[in-house]
């Protein structure tokens, strides 16, 4: 015998503790995490239990309808499932077993004190007795698994076999020397039986023993079941399992009867309660100290522990496992753990019983797991429902499902209304609601229920002709399915005064040879499927049928939706479609899956069109698009993964109402409808994938929330192409309004009100470039002529002119031309050219002449020349006879292309053609017309080539080839006076070089360098006037142009070597080299001293250098020489430094040694000149610099009005400078005598008197004119003293009236400015100014001064009046510039 000790236990005291503490936490939190499993309690019972008779019971095989139990009362009690007592049997004592057959027909009790076996009999609850014919106590009982063969074994080892069939009894004496215990049968009828003799026996149904083999200790709770072998194909129960001393698992295979399996277990665990086979081989065993463990029985794995858990702190008493559920229950410390056998981890369900201080019994399930029952140390039994039929209806959104075994709970969630729970008389295999009413049934009856407000009152039961399948309800009609019929009728007939053929109706008619398969119920329609494939709608308020529908096969299930507008049907082939009676189109359902079990249509009134398919795990949604640009189509939009067991019941708003085992409802989002929870922390990515959902399910508004949360362009377009799949036209505009789309915009607001479904969904097709689908639907539409416009405007021509044809056939024309216009860039010419013949209209000018043209183009490009070039020469279009001139010259035709060109005007390209052919002649007579130098350049080396020089020379000039034309008048005609002037014009440096050689070659030299410099040969020019002593020519032409430092420094060298210095200065300057440059020029010889001086004056200024300028000034002063210069010099030389006060003080000296020559005009223009220089570099004016200025200047305006005959002002001025006579020393006689004679023709005779007076000194008398001189002293002897008064004007600065020539104001001590045109002071309204020197002028005597001088008497600049301006505000000039 091999011991195997299980491997992977815990030992450690300490760890079992830490496994304990962690399997209570997993079952609390399993046990929140699952309430809505909380298990049913159904019934329970109290049964008399004494010391040593706990209380037994058993549950009927197979159907589970009957739980037979028995205490120490001596009763064996049989209830039924609901807890009522349905039958007792008395017994003589207290019972010591009992056993339901195979079948759960017949329970056989054996009972102390008696030989008799006691059967009760389920079928017609009747109890009658057998008669064991055993002298000792019966021990053990048991039923075989097949047939119904009942083995009975006696204290003293004695076994009985009984055929009930047969009646026949085998007794077999002495099969163990003791008490028989336990036993089982197996699959194929053999028994295995344990006794207190420790032996383990088996035999055959006749009671022969097979095998026998001892154990170590008592055996107990002994089955058969399959082991796991290694080539696990051995079906047959062939392993023997028995507990043996309550601490070791046996395991004795019939099949290797030398090698059982001896188990044996940790001390800790605890004695063996029980235990249980289940799945592939595993068995589940439960230890009194609360732990339980599963064992593999897999050959390789035997002895290994697959899973352990401690269920129970203290004590555990039973284990039962339900295969039906696959469900294990354990029970003890007061409560009761489910576990799921495919997650034995996971905590399913606890129940506790704190109500049972004795401790825990036994537990045993259903065949069915619907029921567990539970016995207790105290007596009591409990009953727990595990698991309802799944049975429930909605209606609406009213839903009605099954609770307990006997109640319906009607609720309507969506809604709020509470939940009313209904106690109904039977276990019902259906339930159905209605809009307000119930019913549940099972077989042929239906108990029909009126749900009120609060309450529910049973209506009435009815029987129908057959066990119904299933049951619709609606408003006031019921529906019933039973054996290939409906039967449809009034719920409570007395509501309707109806005729009687409306109560009720049976379908299909009698004629009808076909089964009814399937049924539904809605507000107006009785719809219902048959197995010949016809789906009818037979409409119930008129009573009769209005639609039907045939379908290759049969129907199996039918869904209509709440309107009944659609239905979904599935057929046998588990194809599902959507129905649209109103239309009688059916559109098939993709990715159909063939274990869809049914159909929910989604309630929510918004959401039309959304349904779900669902099996055992999964819902499927599809949505059925009825208005999309393709027509109608179902699509899937995702799938839900559904909880074990869930069977869904109503959809609203992507809500799931599901209904489960436990008889609860639970709640679930679908996955496509996740965007109904809040969007506030979702992530983009998963943000798109629910906009693509919302999309699929037509829910526009959410996805518009989500696309403002996203702000993305492509999501908002995604919703706007979304928007016109579906033909949502307005909400469309709204979103491409949103996204700043204004085309599109525009193009829908324009087809929005189109009535006409396929006119609109084919501009809506075109929008979203399925040209082909919008061609179909514009051809299904009442206006088909636009498939021909969208192919036009998409220049599809091949599909235009199919079209035309059919369309409008006047437009064939146009279209060809369109089309051969496309086919001639594409370069399939011979097509083009028929389609261009196709074009010609003949009552179309523009047109035609258009396809004239094209039909011109193509010819010459297909080699049809001839026809080409007439079309061509007869077409109106200059523009035709340039293309075709063109492809031709390509074509290399060009006598042909010239002639084009010509007849086109084009005469450029024609002469260019014709020089190509060499036809001069033509090209002559086109060139007056000819624009291109090019071609005028190509004629004249052609006239050149030929010797014709003239000719070619005017080509020349045309092409402006001034080269060529230079050469050719100095090589060829001679002419070089021409070739000069061209030169001269162009600037040509090759033609400077021609004519400098042509020179050059008559020995001009001073002509060659000219030309030489001219054309940048500037070294060869130096080298020439080198050569030729022509230096001065060199150096003249070279200072008129922009020349290097290096050339000029050449020159400066060259006369320098020379020494002639003032060259060599000069050239010295322009190369920047000051010092020499001053050097040469103070060497200059005395007879080139002016322009030496004022050279060597801008040499200073421009060095600005102090030694240099010191240099020149002792050179000025004579120091180096003796002999000092004239001081104009020094004045030139500060002017050129800008040293300005010291040019004012020169320029005054200048001033005065002019004055003193008589040089009056030049002294005033010196004056000036510095006058205006300080002025602009906003120096103050000398006051002696002024005061000198004012009198010259005066006396210059004496011959001006002396000449204009306005002998007052003149006689004025004189007065003034005769008052300065000391500074006009040279002329003090002249001025005198003209200032007598002026003031005598003025009337003023005092004031020439006084002059004359003075004239009669005898310094000035013998100086006097004797033309003059009887006259003045004639005045001097007879004085006459009368005077004409000087009129008086206001003072500018204080208005104070003074003489108008006078201009120092007495009042305010101001020195006036003075008029350059009168020398009266100035007016502050009469104001002007000179715009060239900004000296003051008296506007209006300025003006008549003008009309006589047409320069300003100051800077003698020209002027006229109308550029003198008036001056309102003269503020600015009454500021003094003169130092005071």
């Amino acid at each position: 015998m091999i011991g195997h000790c299980s491997r992977g236990l815990l030992g450690d005291g300490n760890a079992l503790a830490l496994l304990e503490l962690t399997l209570r936490a997993c079952a609390l939190s399993g046990s929140r995490g699952r309430s809505s499993l909380e298990m049913k309690r159904v019934f329970s019972l109290l049964e008399k239990s004494g010391p040593g008779t706990p209380i037994q019971f058993t549950w009927q095989k197979t159907s589970g309808n009957y739980l037979a139990v028995t205490g120490a009362d001596h009763i064996v009690k049989i209830f039924d499932r609901h807890g009522q007592k349905r039958s007792e049997i008395n017994l003589p004592g207290n019972c010591v077993a009992m056993d339901w057959d195979k079948d759960g027909d017949i329970l056989a009790v054996i009972a102390e004190k008696s030989s008799c076996i006691y059967l009760w009999d389920a079928n017609t609850n009747k109890t009658s007795q057998l008669d064991s014919g055993m002298r000792d106590q019966m021990s053990f009982l048991l039923w075989s698994k097949i047939g119904s063969v009942l083995a009975v074994g006696t204290v003293k080892g004695n076994l009985l076999i009984y055929n009930r069939q047969t009646s026949r009894k085998i007794p077999v004496l002495g099969k163990h020397t003791k008490r028989i215990t336990c036993g089982c049968w197996n699959a194929e009828n053999l028994l295995a039986l344990g006794g207190e003799d420790k032996m383990i026996t088996v035999s055959n149904q006749e009671g022969d023993t097979i095998r026998q083999t001892a154990v170590r200790s008592e055996p107990s709770n002994m089955q058969f079941s399959m082991m796991k072998t290694d080539d696990r194909m051995s079906a047959a129960e062939s392993t023997i399992s028995v507990v043996v001393g309550k601490k070791t698992l046996f395991l004795y295979n019939l099949n290797e009867p030398d090698n059982p399996i001896d188990l044996e277990f940790q001390q800790h665990y605890g004695n063996i309660v029980s235990y249980s086979w289940y799945g592939d081989g595993y068995i589940m065993i439960g230890f009194s100290r609360g732990i339980f463990v599963v064992l593999s029985t897999y050959i390789r794995e035997i002895g290994q522990e697959v899973f352990q858990a401690r269920d129970h702190k203290d004590r555990l008493t039973s284990i039962a496992v339900s295969q039906t559920l696959s469900k294990a229950a354990t029970c003890g410390d007061n409560c009761i753990k489910i576990h799921d056998l495919a997650e034995l981890k996971d905590m399913y369900a606890i129940i506790n019983l704190d109500d049972e201080n004795k401790g825990l019994g036994t537990l045993s399930w259903t065949d069915d797991g619907q029921l567990l029952a539970l016995s207790t140390q105290r007596g009591s039994l409990h009953v727990f429902l595990t698991k309802l039929p799944i049975l429930g209806d909605a209606c609406s959104t009213r839903i009605a499902y099954l609770t307990s075994l006997l109640e319906v709970t009607v609720a309507n969630p969506v809604e709020g209304e509470l939940p009313i729970t209904v106690s109904v008389d039977v276990e019902p295999n259906f339930v159905a609601v209605g809009l307000y009413h119930l019913a549940v049934g099972m077989n042929n009856r239906a108990w029909f229920y009126v749900l009120g407000e609060n309450a529910v009152k049973k209506l009435k039961d009815v029987e129908y002709l057959g066990t119904v399948a299933s049951v619709c309800l609606h408003s006031d009609y019921a529906a019933a399915l039973f054996e290939g019929k409906v039967q449809l009728h009034l719920i409570e007939s007395e509501i309707l005064d109806a005729q009687e053929e409306r109560e009720t109706r049976l379908f299909p008619a009698v004629d009808d040879k076909c089964r009814i398969l399937c049924h539904a119920l809605t507000g107006d329609f009785l719809i219902y499927g048959t197995d010949t494939g016809v789906i009818q709608y037979f409409y119930i308020e008129d009573w009769q049928f209005v639609n039907d529908y045939r379908h290759p096969v049969s129907v199996k299930k039918i869904f209509p939706d709440p309107n009944g507008t659609r239905l979904v049907f599935i057929d046998e082939k588990s194809d599902g479609f959507v129905y649209c009676p109103v239309n009688d189109a059916t559109y098939e359902i993709p990715d159909f899956s063939p274990t869809i079990k049914g159909v929910l249509w989604e309630n929510w009134p918004m959401d039309k069109g959304v349904f779900i398919a669902y099996d055992d795990d999964k819902v499927y949604t599809y949505v059925f698009h009825k208005d999309t640009i393709q027509g109608s189509k179902v699509i899937l939009a995702g799938g839900t993964k559904v909880p074990f067991s869930h069977k869904p019941l109503l959809l609203y708003n992507g809500e799931l109402t599901c209904q489960t085992q436990s008889g609860k409802i639970n709640n679930m989002y679908l996955s496509t409808h996740r965007f109904l929870d809040s969007l506030k922390d979702v992530g983009p990515n998963e943000l798109r994938q629910m906009l693509t959902q919302t999309l699929m399910l037509k829910r526009f508004s959410d996805a518009w929330e989500m696309c403002k949360i996203l702000n993305d362009h492509t999501a908002w377009n995604e919703l706007a192409r979304a928007c016109l799949h579906h033909m949502e036209v307005e909400f469309a505009i709204r979103v491409y309004r949103t996204i700043g789309n204004v085309g599109i915009v525009m193009s829908l607001e324009q087809i929005k009100g189109i009535e006409d479904y396929n006119l609109l969904a084919g501009h809506l097709a075109m929008f979203t470039n399925d040209f082909n689908l919008a061609q179909d639907l514009y051809l299904a539409s009442s206006c088909p002529v636009a498939a021909l416009e969208m192919r036009r405007d998409l220049q599809h021509w091949d599909s235009a002119l199919q079209l035309a044809k059919r369309l409008a056939p006047d437009q064939i024309p146009f279209i060809s031309k369109e089309y051969a216009i496309q086919l001639e860039f594409t370069g399939d010419y011979v097509n083009a050219l028929a389609h261009y013949e196709k074009g010609i209209t003949g009552d179309h000018k523009e047109h035609d002449e258009l396809c004239l043209a094209g039909v011109a183009q193509m010819s010459i490009r297909m080699g049809d020349i001839r026809r080409g070039v007439n079309q061509a020469l007869k077409h109106p279009s200059r523009v035709l006879k340039r293309d075709c001139g063109a492809i031709l010259e390509n074509m290399k035709q060009f006598s042909e292309a010239a002639q084009l060109y010509e007849k086109g005007l084009y005469f450029d390209k024609a002469a260019s053609v014709y020089i190509r052919c060499k036809n001069w002649a033509k090209v002559g007579e086109l060139l007056p017309r000819v624009a291109s130098p090019k071609i005028h350049l190509q004629y004249a080396k052609a006239k050149e080539a030929d010797g014709r020089y003239k000719e070619a020379v005017v080509a020349y000039e045309n092409a402006k080839q001034w080269n060529s034309v230079i050469r050719i008048y100095l090589d060829h005609l001679n002419n070089p006076e021409k070739a000069v002037s061209i030169v001269r014009e162009t600037q040509s440096l090759d033609g400077a070089k021609m004519v400098a050689r042509f020179f050059l070659q008559l020995g001009d030299y001073g002509s060659a360098i000219q030309f030489l410099v001219m054309s940048k040969c500037n070294n060869e020019a130096f080298t020439l006037a080198q050569q030729h002593n022509k230096m001065e020519i060199y150096a003249d032409i070279i200072g008129s142009e922009d020349t290097t430092n290096e050339d000029y420094q050449s020159i400066a060298l060259y006369f320098e070597g020379e020494k002639r210095h003032f060259q060599a200065g000069k050239f010295f300057l322009l190369c920047g080299q000051y010092s020499r440059a001053l050097k040469h020029f103070l060497k200059c010889p005395s007879s080139e001293d002016n322009a030496a001086i004022e050279m060597a004056i801008e040499t200073v200024g421009q060095a600005k250098d102090e030694l240099l300028t010191n240099q020149l000034i002792d050179h000025l002063m004579g120091e180096s020489d003796g002999m000092p210069k004239d001081a104009k010099y020094l004045f030139r030389l500060y002017m050129a430094l800008k040293q300005s006060r010291e040019a004012a003080r020169t320029a005054i000296i200048i001033a005065r040694e002019e004055q003193s020559a008589g040089n009056y005009r030049n002294a005033h223009d010196v004056l000036f000149s510095m006058y205006a220089e300080l002025k602009s570099q906003k120096i103050k004016i000398p006051s002696e610099m002024a005061t000198n200025l004012m009198i010259l200047h005066s006396y210059i305006l004496v011959k001006i009005h002396v000449k204009n005959g306005d002998h007052m002002k003149g006689a004025r001025m004189l007065i003034r400078v005769a008052n300065n006579i000391s500074k006009f020393p040279s002329h003090i006689v002249p001025i005198l005598t003209s200032t007598v004679i002026e003031c005598h023709r003025a009337g003023l005779k005092n004031s020439a008197f006084s002059f004359a007076a003075m004239l009669m000194r005898p310094e000035y008398r013998n100086k006097i004119d004797p033309k003059y001189k009887k006259k003045i002293e004639a005045m001097v002897r007879r004085p006459d003293t009368s005077e004409t008064e000087e009129a008086t004007t206001p003072c500018p600065f204080c208005a104070f009236l003074l003489p108008e020539c006078e201009l120092l104001c007495p009042g305010c001590k101001n020195n006036i400015p003075y008029c350059i045109a009168t020398g009266r002071h100035m007016l502050k309204d009469d104001w002007t100014v000179c715009p060239h020197c900004d000296f003051p002028a008296l506007y209006s005597e300025f003006k008549i001064l003008l009309n006589t001088e047409s320069t300003c008497p100051m800077c003698s600049e020209r002027l006229n009046f109308a550029q003198l301006k008036k001056i309102s505000d003269c503020t600015q000039y009454l500021r003094t510039e003169v130092e005071q």
